[in-house]
Protein backbone atom coordinates (compact mmCIF):
# COMPACT_ATOMS: atom_id res chain seq x y z
CA UNK A 1 0.00 0.00 0.00
CA UNK A 2 3.11 2.59 0.76
CA UNK A 3 5.29 1.25 -1.71
CA UNK A 4 3.04 3.30 -4.77
CA UNK A 5 2.19 6.58 -2.49
CA UNK A 6 6.31 6.65 -1.88
CA UNK A 7 6.95 5.83 -5.97
CA UNK A 8 4.87 8.97 -6.48
CA UNK A 9 6.62 11.50 -4.47
CA UNK A 10 4.36 10.95 -1.34
CA UNK A 11 5.24 11.88 2.20
CA UNK A 12 4.70 8.63 4.13
CA UNK A 13 3.71 7.76 7.68
CA UNK A 14 4.31 3.97 7.55
CA UNK A 15 2.64 2.15 10.63
CA UNK A 16 2.83 -1.85 10.84
CA UNK A 17 3.34 -4.70 12.95
CA UNK A 18 7.50 -5.87 13.18
CA UNK A 19 7.91 -8.20 10.54
CA UNK A 20 5.58 -7.36 7.49
CA UNK A 21 8.30 -5.60 5.18
CA UNK A 22 8.54 -2.35 5.99
CA UNK A 23 12.09 -1.74 4.83
CA UNK A 24 11.22 -2.58 1.16
CA UNK A 25 8.63 -0.20 0.99
CA UNK A 26 10.55 2.78 1.19
CA UNK A 27 13.84 1.04 0.11
CA UNK A 28 12.14 0.31 -3.41
CA UNK A 29 11.07 3.81 -3.73
CA UNK A 30 14.52 5.03 -2.61
CA UNK A 31 16.33 3.39 -4.94
CA UNK A 32 14.12 3.90 -7.94
CA UNK A 33 14.33 7.77 -7.10
CA UNK A 34 18.04 7.55 -6.90
CA UNK A 35 18.55 5.79 -10.02
CA UNK A 36 22.37 4.01 -11.12
CA UNK A 37 25.18 5.49 -10.01
CA UNK A 38 27.35 8.65 -11.93
CA UNK A 39 30.49 8.98 -11.95
CA UNK A 40 30.31 12.85 -11.53
CA UNK A 41 27.94 12.11 -8.75
CA UNK A 42 29.61 11.90 -5.28
CA UNK A 43 27.19 13.87 -2.91
CA UNK A 44 24.46 10.57 -1.32
CA UNK A 45 20.65 11.69 -2.62
CA UNK A 46 18.87 9.08 0.14
CA UNK A 47 19.55 9.19 3.92
CA UNK A 48 18.04 6.98 6.68
CA UNK A 49 18.00 7.20 10.15
CA UNK A 50 18.46 3.93 12.13
CA UNK A 51 17.97 3.48 16.16
CA UNK A 52 20.59 0.81 16.52
CA UNK A 53 23.92 -0.51 15.11
CA UNK A 54 22.76 -4.03 13.75
CA UNK A 55 19.32 -2.39 12.38
CA UNK A 56 21.62 -0.34 10.17
CA UNK A 57 23.56 -3.85 9.22
CA UNK A 58 20.13 -5.01 8.13
CA UNK A 59 19.11 -2.29 6.60
CA UNK A 60 22.02 -1.89 4.38
CA UNK A 61 21.76 -5.90 3.54
CA UNK A 62 18.45 -5.60 2.49
CA UNK A 63 18.99 -2.31 0.28
CA UNK A 64 21.90 -4.23 -1.62
CA UNK A 65 19.59 -6.96 -1.87
CA UNK A 66 17.02 -4.40 -3.43
CA UNK A 67 19.34 -2.99 -5.41
CA UNK A 68 20.52 -5.84 -7.69
CA UNK A 69 21.91 -5.08 -10.80
CA UNK A 70 21.75 -1.07 -10.19
CA UNK A 71 25.04 -1.25 -9.03
CA UNK A 72 23.63 1.47 -6.21
CA UNK A 73 26.54 2.80 -3.48
CA UNK A 74 25.55 2.14 0.11
CA UNK A 75 26.84 3.26 2.29
CA UNK A 76 26.45 2.05 6.30
CA UNK A 77 28.01 4.76 8.89
CA UNK A 78 27.40 3.76 12.91
CA UNK A 79 30.02 4.77 15.67
CA UNK A 80 32.21 1.70 17.12
CA UNK A 81 34.52 1.59 14.08
CA UNK A 82 37.28 3.40 12.10
CA UNK A 83 36.35 6.34 10.64
CA UNK A 84 39.09 5.96 7.62
CA UNK A 85 36.90 3.35 5.76
CA UNK A 86 33.79 5.69 6.02
CA UNK A 87 35.56 8.99 4.93
CA UNK A 88 37.23 6.96 1.96
CA UNK A 89 33.93 5.56 0.91
CA UNK A 90 32.09 9.20 1.17
CA UNK A 91 35.28 10.32 -0.67
CA UNK A 92 34.28 7.71 -3.36
CA UNK A 93 30.49 8.61 -3.68
CA UNK A 94 27.76 7.42 -2.10
CA UNK A 95 24.26 7.02 -3.18
CA UNK A 96 22.49 5.93 -0.46
CA UNK A 97 23.58 6.80 3.53
CA UNK A 98 22.36 4.41 6.04
CA UNK A 99 23.37 5.27 9.48
CA UNK A 100 22.96 6.40 13.22
CA UNK A 101 22.39 9.66 14.35
CA UNK A 102 25.26 10.52 16.33
CA UNK A 103 28.19 9.53 13.64
CA UNK A 104 26.38 11.01 10.63
CA UNK A 105 27.19 14.36 12.62
CA UNK A 106 30.48 13.48 13.68
CA UNK A 107 30.77 13.03 9.93
CA UNK A 108 28.93 16.17 9.29
CA UNK A 109 31.30 18.17 11.58
CA UNK A 110 34.46 17.00 10.28
CA UNK A 111 32.85 17.85 6.58
CA UNK A 112 33.38 14.38 5.46
CA UNK A 113 29.32 14.05 4.74
CA UNK A 114 27.41 16.74 2.99
CA UNK A 115 23.75 15.81 2.78
CA UNK A 116 22.94 19.27 0.39
CA UNK A 117 21.78 16.84 -2.58
CA UNK A 118 19.03 14.30 -0.78
CA UNK A 119 16.21 14.12 -2.14
CA UNK A 120 14.70 11.64 0.08
CA UNK A 121 14.63 10.73 3.70
CA UNK A 122 13.54 8.05 5.67
CA UNK A 123 12.92 7.97 9.97
CA UNK A 124 12.81 3.74 10.49
CA UNK A 125 11.56 2.75 13.91
CA UNK A 126 11.47 6.21 15.05
CA UNK A 127 9.71 5.34 18.14
CA UNK A 128 12.90 4.00 19.09
CA UNK A 129 15.03 6.57 18.13
CA UNK A 130 13.04 9.26 20.70
CA UNK A 131 13.24 6.61 23.10
CA UNK A 132 16.62 6.85 22.81
CA UNK A 133 16.52 10.65 23.35
CA UNK A 134 17.98 10.84 19.41
CA UNK A 135 15.49 13.69 18.48
CA UNK A 136 17.52 16.59 18.99
CA UNK A 137 19.71 15.16 16.71
CA UNK A 138 17.36 14.39 14.15
CA UNK A 139 16.20 17.71 14.22
CA UNK A 140 19.55 19.02 13.41
CA UNK A 141 20.09 16.65 10.70
CA UNK A 142 16.61 17.37 9.00
CA UNK A 143 17.50 21.50 9.53
CA UNK A 144 21.03 20.02 7.20
CA UNK A 145 18.85 18.35 4.55
CA UNK A 146 16.79 20.44 2.02
CA UNK A 147 13.74 21.26 2.13
CA UNK A 148 11.99 20.35 -0.77
CA UNK A 149 12.43 16.74 -0.34
CA UNK A 150 10.48 13.48 0.25
CA UNK A 151 10.42 12.30 3.80
CA UNK A 152 8.87 9.20 4.95
CA UNK A 153 8.61 8.23 8.79
CA UNK A 154 8.34 3.84 9.66
CA UNK A 155 7.33 2.86 13.07
CA UNK A 156 5.54 -0.08 14.22
CA UNK A 157 4.03 1.75 17.10
CA UNK A 158 2.81 5.71 17.09
CA UNK A 159 3.06 7.87 20.31
CA UNK A 160 1.97 11.01 20.41
CA UNK A 161 5.72 12.51 19.62
CA UNK A 162 5.41 10.73 16.33
CA UNK A 163 3.00 12.03 15.50
CA UNK A 164 4.28 15.91 16.22
CA UNK A 165 7.12 15.00 14.46
CA UNK A 166 5.06 14.36 11.76
CA UNK A 167 3.42 17.29 11.30
CA UNK A 168 6.67 19.24 12.16
CA UNK A 169 8.81 18.13 9.20
CA UNK A 170 6.26 16.49 6.92
CA UNK A 171 3.81 18.21 4.42
CA UNK A 172 0.62 16.22 4.04
CA UNK A 173 1.56 13.06 4.97
CA UNK A 174 -0.53 10.23 4.38
CA UNK A 175 -1.03 7.92 7.34
CA UNK A 176 -0.46 4.20 6.04
CA UNK A 177 -1.47 1.08 8.31
CA UNK A 178 -1.00 -2.40 7.39
CA UNK A 179 -3.34 -3.63 10.04
CA UNK A 180 -7.49 -2.41 11.54
CA UNK A 181 -7.58 -0.05 14.64
CA UNK A 182 -8.51 -2.67 16.59
CA UNK A 183 -5.62 -4.98 16.08
CA UNK A 184 -3.00 -2.13 15.86
CA UNK A 185 -1.72 -2.93 19.77
CA UNK A 186 -2.56 -6.95 19.32
CA UNK A 187 0.40 -9.35 19.60
CA UNK A 188 1.09 -11.44 16.31
CA UNK A 189 -1.50 -14.07 16.09
CA UNK A 190 1.02 -15.93 14.65
CA UNK A 191 3.06 -16.34 17.95
CA UNK A 192 1.86 -18.89 20.92
CA UNK A 193 2.35 -16.82 24.28
CA UNK A 194 3.05 -18.63 27.72
CA UNK A 195 3.36 -16.54 31.12
CA UNK A 196 4.80 -17.79 34.22
CA UNK A 197 4.81 -16.47 38.00
CA UNK A 198 8.42 -17.76 38.67
CA UNK A 199 11.04 -17.41 41.57
CA UNK A 200 13.91 -15.57 40.77
CA UNK A 201 16.64 -18.12 41.66
CA UNK A 202 14.36 -20.75 39.46
CA UNK A 203 14.04 -19.02 36.15
CA UNK A 204 17.61 -20.05 35.02
CA UNK A 205 16.78 -23.71 35.30
CA UNK A 206 13.27 -23.05 33.72
CA UNK A 207 15.26 -21.60 30.73
CA UNK A 208 17.77 -24.84 30.72
CA UNK A 209 15.38 -27.07 30.41
CA UNK A 210 12.71 -25.41 27.80
CA UNK A 211 15.91 -24.82 25.67
CA UNK A 212 15.74 -28.73 25.30
CA UNK A 213 12.35 -28.66 24.47
CA UNK A 214 10.81 -30.75 21.26
CA UNK A 215 10.85 -28.69 17.83
CA UNK A 216 13.25 -25.61 19.26
CA UNK A 217 15.04 -23.83 16.89
CA UNK A 218 16.59 -20.92 17.49
CA UNK A 219 15.93 -19.00 20.52
CA UNK A 220 16.41 -15.49 21.55
CA UNK A 221 16.77 -14.80 25.49
CA UNK A 222 15.83 -10.96 26.38
CA UNK A 223 17.19 -9.64 29.41
CA UNK A 224 16.94 -5.99 31.00
CA UNK A 225 20.17 -5.01 32.04
CA UNK A 226 23.82 -5.78 30.55
CA UNK A 227 24.47 -7.50 33.93
CA UNK A 228 21.61 -9.87 33.43
CA UNK A 229 22.76 -10.45 29.85
CA UNK A 230 26.39 -11.39 30.97
CA UNK A 231 24.84 -13.67 33.78
CA UNK A 232 22.49 -15.60 32.27
CA UNK A 233 25.00 -16.40 29.07
CA UNK A 234 27.94 -17.53 31.69
CA UNK A 235 25.56 -19.84 32.96
CA UNK A 236 24.05 -21.31 29.91
CA UNK A 237 27.41 -21.59 28.36
CA UNK A 238 28.50 -23.37 31.62
CA UNK A 239 25.18 -25.47 31.48
CA UNK A 240 26.43 -26.80 28.09
CA UNK A 241 24.03 -24.46 25.58
CA UNK A 242 26.24 -23.12 22.65
CA UNK A 243 24.95 -18.89 23.53
CA UNK A 244 26.33 -15.51 22.65
CA UNK A 245 25.43 -12.27 24.36
CA UNK A 246 24.70 -9.10 22.61
CA UNK A 247 24.72 -5.83 24.57
CA UNK A 248 25.93 -2.19 25.04
CA UNK A 249 29.22 -2.96 26.81
CA UNK A 250 30.45 -4.89 24.14
CA UNK A 251 32.65 -4.02 20.82
CA UNK A 252 31.17 -3.72 17.88
CA UNK A 253 33.20 -6.63 16.14
CA UNK A 254 32.03 -9.12 18.94
CA UNK A 255 28.26 -7.81 18.32
CA UNK A 256 28.50 -8.47 14.86
CA UNK A 257 30.53 -11.87 15.50
CA UNK A 258 27.59 -12.66 17.93
CA UNK A 259 25.13 -11.94 15.58
CA UNK A 260 26.67 -13.65 12.61
CA UNK A 261 27.29 -16.61 14.44
CA UNK A 262 23.63 -16.76 15.27
CA UNK A 263 22.51 -16.50 11.94
CA UNK A 264 25.13 -18.70 10.36
CA UNK A 265 23.61 -21.41 13.28
CA UNK A 266 26.71 -21.93 14.85
CA UNK A 267 24.83 -20.75 18.54
CA UNK A 268 21.29 -21.26 18.82
CA UNK A 269 20.82 -18.94 22.14
CA UNK A 270 21.20 -15.23 21.54
CA UNK A 271 21.27 -13.86 25.22
CA UNK A 272 20.55 -9.74 24.49
CA UNK A 273 18.87 -6.78 25.93
CA UNK A 274 16.83 -4.34 24.02
CA UNK A 275 19.44 -3.44 21.88
CA UNK A 276 18.25 -6.42 19.98
CA UNK A 277 14.17 -6.06 20.18
CA UNK A 278 13.92 -3.52 17.31
CA UNK A 279 13.88 -4.75 13.61
CA UNK A 280 16.29 -7.80 13.71
CA UNK A 281 15.04 -10.30 11.08
CA UNK A 282 16.64 -13.65 11.94
CA UNK A 283 15.01 -16.71 10.21
CA UNK A 284 14.32 -20.24 11.98
CA UNK A 285 13.84 -17.91 15.19
CA UNK A 286 11.29 -20.39 17.10
CA UNK A 287 11.53 -19.15 20.92
CA UNK A 288 11.66 -15.85 22.11
CA UNK A 289 12.23 -15.60 26.20
CA UNK A 290 11.65 -12.63 28.47
CA UNK A 291 13.70 -13.32 30.64
CA UNK A 292 13.25 -10.03 32.95
CA UNK A 293 9.39 -8.85 31.99
CA UNK A 294 9.60 -5.62 29.78
CA UNK A 295 8.69 -2.69 30.81
CA UNK A 296 5.46 -1.83 29.01
CA UNK A 297 3.30 -3.34 26.37
CA UNK A 298 5.27 -1.83 23.23
CA UNK A 299 8.84 -3.23 24.35
CA UNK A 300 6.60 -6.80 24.97
CA UNK A 301 5.08 -6.68 21.53
CA UNK A 302 8.75 -5.72 19.77
CA UNK A 303 10.31 -8.25 21.45
CA UNK A 304 7.90 -11.27 20.87
CA UNK A 305 8.39 -10.06 17.17
CA UNK A 306 11.01 -11.64 16.96
CA UNK A 307 9.42 -15.05 16.19
CA UNK A 308 6.35 -15.52 14.10
CA UNK A 309 8.11 -13.60 11.24
CA UNK A 310 6.57 -13.78 7.56
CA UNK A 311 3.94 -15.96 8.09
CA UNK A 312 5.71 -18.47 10.46
CA UNK A 313 4.46 -19.56 14.07
CA UNK A 314 6.20 -19.26 17.25
CA UNK A 315 6.69 -19.35 20.63
CA UNK A 316 6.87 -16.79 23.35
CA UNK A 317 7.49 -17.57 26.85
CA UNK A 318 7.56 -14.85 29.63
CA UNK A 319 8.65 -15.10 33.24
CA UNK A 320 7.30 -13.14 35.76
CA UNK A 321 8.60 -12.34 39.89
CA UNK A 322 5.90 -12.48 42.42
CA UNK A 323 6.71 -8.30 42.55
CA UNK A 324 6.18 -7.50 38.77
CA UNK A 325 2.49 -8.34 39.56
CA UNK A 326 1.04 -4.98 38.84
CA UNK A 327 3.42 -4.20 36.04
CA UNK A 328 2.19 -7.35 34.22
CA UNK A 329 -1.47 -6.71 34.37
CA UNK A 330 -0.60 -3.30 33.18
CA UNK A 331 0.51 -5.02 29.81
CA UNK A 332 -2.13 -7.45 29.72
CA UNK A 333 -4.72 -4.91 30.21
CA UNK A 334 -3.31 -2.67 27.20
CA UNK A 335 -2.72 -6.22 24.93
CA UNK A 336 -5.74 -7.89 25.98
CA UNK A 337 -4.03 -10.98 26.53
CA UNK A 338 -6.77 -12.36 29.18
CA UNK A 339 -4.49 -13.70 31.42
CA UNK A 340 -4.27 -10.97 34.22
CA UNK A 341 -2.76 -13.72 37.14
CA UNK A 342 -0.31 -16.32 35.51
CA UNK A 343 0.29 -19.55 37.34
CA UNK A 344 2.47 -20.38 39.58
CA UNK A 345 4.96 -22.28 38.48
CA UNK A 346 8.72 -24.17 38.91
CA UNK A 347 11.19 -25.70 36.82
CA UNK A 348 9.22 -29.01 37.78
CA UNK A 349 5.74 -28.08 37.88
CA UNK A 350 3.79 -30.57 35.03
CA UNK A 351 2.01 -28.12 33.48
CA UNK A 352 4.70 -25.83 32.27
CA UNK A 353 6.58 -29.24 30.74
CA UNK A 354 3.31 -30.14 28.79
CA UNK A 355 2.69 -27.12 27.59
CA UNK A 356 6.44 -26.22 26.09
CA UNK A 357 6.45 -29.75 24.88
CA UNK A 358 9.69 -30.23 27.47
CA UNK A 359 10.33 -34.70 27.64
CA UNK A 360 10.20 -35.84 30.89
CA UNK A 361 13.25 -36.33 33.03
CA UNK A 362 14.37 -33.58 30.95
CA UNK A 363 17.64 -31.71 33.25
CA UNK A 364 18.98 -28.07 33.41
CA UNK A 365 22.07 -29.55 31.64
CA UNK A 366 22.46 -30.07 28.31
CA UNK A 367 23.77 -34.04 27.67
CA UNK A 368 27.11 -34.00 25.30
CA UNK A 369 25.68 -35.84 22.71
CA UNK A 370 23.82 -33.10 21.93
CA UNK A 371 26.34 -30.45 22.10
CA UNK A 372 26.56 -30.40 18.59
CA UNK A 373 27.19 -26.48 17.67
CA UNK A 374 30.52 -25.26 16.82
CA UNK A 375 30.30 -22.03 19.40
CA UNK A 376 30.81 -18.82 19.50
CA UNK A 377 34.80 -18.98 18.85
CA UNK A 378 33.86 -20.92 15.35
CA UNK A 379 32.99 -17.49 14.08
CA UNK A 380 36.21 -15.36 13.30
CA UNK A 381 35.65 -11.56 14.76
CA UNK A 382 36.27 -8.67 12.09
CA UNK A 383 38.77 -6.44 12.92
CA UNK A 384 37.03 -3.17 13.02
CA UNK A 385 39.48 -0.80 13.84
CA UNK A 386 36.79 0.35 16.56
CA UNK A 387 36.60 3.52 18.75
CA UNK A 388 36.08 3.91 22.06
CA UNK A 389 35.46 0.76 22.55
CA UNK A 390 34.14 -1.15 25.72
CA UNK A 391 34.88 -4.47 26.81
CA UNK A 392 32.42 -6.87 28.39
CA UNK A 393 31.96 -7.84 31.79
CA UNK A 394 34.22 -11.15 31.30
CA UNK A 395 37.14 -9.07 30.37
CA UNK A 396 36.78 -6.58 32.83
CA UNK A 397 36.59 -9.48 35.50
CA UNK A 398 39.37 -11.43 33.70
CA UNK A 399 41.72 -8.01 34.12
CA UNK A 400 40.57 -7.44 38.12
CA UNK A 401 41.76 -11.17 38.42
CA UNK A 402 45.11 -10.28 37.04
CA UNK A 403 45.36 -7.14 39.07
CA UNK A 404 44.82 -9.07 41.79
CA UNK A 405 47.53 -11.99 41.51
CA UNK A 406 49.60 -8.90 40.68
CA UNK A 407 49.10 -7.25 44.04
CA UNK A 408 49.33 -10.44 45.81
CA UNK A 409 52.39 -11.70 43.87
CA UNK A 410 53.89 -7.86 44.92
CA UNK A 411 53.00 -8.55 48.08
CA UNK A 412 54.74 -11.94 48.56
CA UNK A 413 57.99 -10.08 46.71
CA UNK A 414 57.44 -7.13 49.75
CA UNK A 415 57.12 -9.56 52.61
CA UNK A 416 59.82 -12.28 51.57
CA UNK A 417 62.55 -9.28 51.49
CA UNK A 418 61.08 -7.79 54.62
CA UNK A 419 62.28 -11.73 55.94
CA UNK A 420 65.41 -11.11 54.79
CA UNK A 421 65.80 -8.14 56.21
CA UNK A 422 64.85 -9.00 59.74
CA UNK A 423 66.94 -12.30 59.57
CA UNK A 424 69.71 -9.99 58.84
CA UNK A 425 69.10 -7.86 61.50
CA UNK A 426 68.72 -10.76 64.13
CA UNK A 427 72.08 -11.05 65.41
CA UNK A 428 71.99 -7.33 65.84
CA UNK A 429 69.18 -7.61 68.11
CA UNK A 430 70.64 -10.67 70.19
CA UNK A 431 73.92 -8.18 70.69
CA UNK A 432 71.84 -5.28 72.18
CA UNK A 433 69.39 -7.66 74.15
CA UNK A 434 73.38 -9.52 76.23
CA UNK A 435 75.28 -7.46 78.60
CA UNK A 436 79.06 -7.29 78.45
CA UNK A 437 79.36 -7.87 74.88
CA UNK A 438 79.20 -11.43 74.89
CA UNK A 439 76.35 -13.51 73.35
CA UNK A 440 74.56 -15.27 75.90
CA UNK A 441 75.06 -18.72 77.41
CA UNK A 442 70.97 -19.83 76.18
CA UNK A 443 72.20 -18.90 72.34
CA UNK A 444 76.09 -20.70 72.94
CA UNK A 445 74.36 -24.15 74.23
CA UNK A 446 71.76 -24.02 71.40
CA UNK A 447 74.17 -23.97 68.94
CA UNK A 448 76.43 -26.18 70.14
CA UNK A 449 73.56 -28.94 70.60
CA UNK A 450 72.11 -28.29 67.20
CA UNK A 451 75.74 -28.40 65.64
CA UNK A 452 76.51 -31.87 67.71
CA UNK A 453 73.08 -33.52 66.31
CA UNK A 454 73.45 -32.32 63.09
CA UNK A 455 77.42 -33.93 63.06
CA UNK A 456 76.01 -37.33 64.84
CA UNK A 457 73.46 -37.74 62.29
CA UNK A 458 75.72 -37.81 59.36
CA UNK A 459 78.15 -39.91 61.23
CA UNK A 460 74.90 -42.32 61.93
CA UNK A 461 74.12 -42.10 58.27
CA UNK A 462 77.89 -43.32 57.23
CA UNK A 463 78.31 -47.07 56.40
CA UNK A 464 81.14 -48.47 57.19
CA UNK A 465 82.29 -51.43 55.34
CA UNK A 466 82.69 -55.14 57.30
CA UNK A 467 86.38 -55.09 55.74
CA UNK A 468 87.12 -51.73 57.57
CA UNK A 469 85.08 -52.84 60.99
CA UNK A 470 88.05 -53.66 63.13
CA UNK A 471 89.48 -50.35 62.34
CA UNK A 472 86.66 -48.35 62.53
CA UNK A 473 87.63 -46.56 66.00
CA UNK A 474 91.08 -45.68 64.33
CA UNK A 475 89.70 -43.99 61.36
CA UNK A 476 86.54 -42.25 62.85
CA UNK A 477 88.60 -40.78 66.38
CA UNK A 478 90.14 -38.45 64.26
CA UNK A 479 87.15 -37.29 62.25
CA UNK A 480 85.43 -37.01 65.54
CA UNK A 481 88.33 -34.78 66.81
CA UNK A 482 88.15 -32.57 63.90
CA UNK A 483 84.23 -32.25 64.15
CA UNK A 484 84.90 -31.47 68.03
CA UNK A 485 87.43 -28.45 66.69
CA UNK A 486 85.00 -27.21 64.37
CA UNK A 487 82.23 -27.24 66.64
CA UNK A 488 84.77 -24.74 69.45
CA UNK A 489 85.35 -22.38 66.62
CA UNK A 490 81.50 -22.14 65.78
CA UNK A 491 81.43 -21.54 69.90
CA UNK A 492 84.47 -18.82 69.66
CA UNK A 493 82.50 -16.81 66.05
CA UNK A 494 79.23 -16.71 68.15
CA UNK A 495 81.05 -14.53 71.18
CA UNK A 496 80.62 -11.11 69.57
CA UNK A 497 82.57 -8.23 70.31
CA UNK A 498 81.32 -5.17 72.58
CA UNK A 499 79.29 -3.29 70.30
CA UNK A 500 78.41 0.84 70.59
CA UNK A 501 75.00 1.25 71.65
CA UNK A 502 73.10 3.00 69.04
CA UNK A 503 70.33 3.76 71.96
CA UNK A 504 69.78 7.67 71.78
CA UNK A 505 71.72 9.32 74.76
CA UNK A 506 69.46 10.18 77.98
CA UNK A 507 69.13 13.85 79.49
CA UNK A 508 71.37 14.00 82.81
CA UNK A 509 69.33 14.01 86.32
CA UNK A 510 70.00 17.64 87.74
CA UNK A 511 70.55 16.59 91.29
CA UNK A 512 71.41 19.45 94.28
CA UNK A 513 74.46 19.01 96.67
CA UNK A 514 71.64 19.27 99.70
CA UNK A 515 67.75 19.06 99.05
CA UNK A 516 68.12 22.78 101.71
CA UNK A 517 70.23 24.62 99.11
CA UNK A 518 69.30 27.62 98.55
CA UNK A 519 68.34 27.76 94.80
CA UNK A 520 67.33 31.61 94.81
CA UNK A 521 68.09 34.53 96.90
CA UNK A 522 66.27 37.59 96.18
CA UNK A 523 68.51 40.49 95.83
CA UNK A 524 68.65 43.66 98.84
CA UNK A 525 66.70 46.29 98.43
CA UNK A 526 66.95 48.24 101.69
CA UNK A 527 68.70 51.24 101.77
CA UNK A 528 70.60 53.03 105.72
CA UNK A 529 67.67 54.82 106.42
CA UNK A 530 65.36 52.21 106.15
CA UNK A 531 64.17 50.53 109.64
CA UNK A 532 63.32 46.82 109.60
CA UNK A 533 60.30 46.22 110.35
CA UNK A 534 59.45 44.46 113.57
CA UNK A 535 57.97 40.94 113.81
CA UNK A 536 54.93 39.94 115.26
CA UNK A 537 56.71 38.49 119.22
CA UNK A 538 58.15 42.33 119.27
CA UNK A 539 55.18 44.29 118.70
CA UNK A 540 52.85 41.76 121.11
CA UNK A 541 56.26 42.07 123.80
CA UNK A 542 55.68 45.71 123.22
CA UNK A 543 51.93 45.71 124.02
CA UNK A 544 52.48 43.97 126.85
CA UNK A 545 55.28 46.52 128.56
CA UNK A 546 53.14 49.22 127.65
CA UNK A 547 50.38 47.66 129.59
CA UNK A 548 51.77 47.18 132.57
CA UNK A 549 53.46 50.56 132.65
CA UNK A 550 50.16 52.06 132.15
CA UNK A 551 48.86 50.09 135.21
CA UNK A 552 51.71 51.31 137.45
CA UNK A 553 51.22 54.92 136.48
CA UNK A 554 48.56 55.28 136.98
CA UNK A 555 47.68 57.69 134.11
CA UNK A 556 44.97 55.50 132.57
CA UNK A 557 41.99 57.81 131.37
CA UNK A 558 38.64 57.49 133.24
CA UNK A 559 35.49 56.59 131.40
CA UNK A 560 33.39 58.85 130.57
CA UNK A 561 29.35 59.35 132.88
CA UNK A 562 26.61 60.44 130.88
Amino acid sequence: MALPLALSGQDVIGQARTGTGKTYAFGVAMLQSVGKPRKNRKKPRGLVLVPTRELALQVTEDLVLAAGKLGSRILTVYGGRAYEPQVEALKSGVDVIVGTPGRMLDLIKQKHLDLSQITMMVLDEADRMLDLGFLPDIERIIKLVPEQRQTMLFSATMPGEIVALSRRYLTRPIHVRAETTEAENDAPSQVTQYVYRTHRMDKIEILARLLQAEGRGLTMVFCETKRACDMVHEQLRDRGFAAAAVHGDLGQGQREQALRAFRNGKIDVLVATDVAARGIDIDDVTHVVNYDLPQDEKTYVHRIGRTGRAGRTGVAVTFMEWTEMTRWKVINNALGLGNPEPAESYSSSPHLLEELRIPPGTKGVLPRANRSRAGLDAEEIEDLGETGRTRSRRDKDRDRDRDRDRDRDRDRDRDRDREKDERRERPARNRRRTRGGHASDEVAETVTETVTETVAEVVDVVEVPEAVAPFEGDILDPIHDEIHDEIHEVEEEVEVTPMETTRPAEPEKIIPASPFAIVFRSPDLATEDDLPAPSAATERKAQRGNGRQSGSGGNRPRPRRN
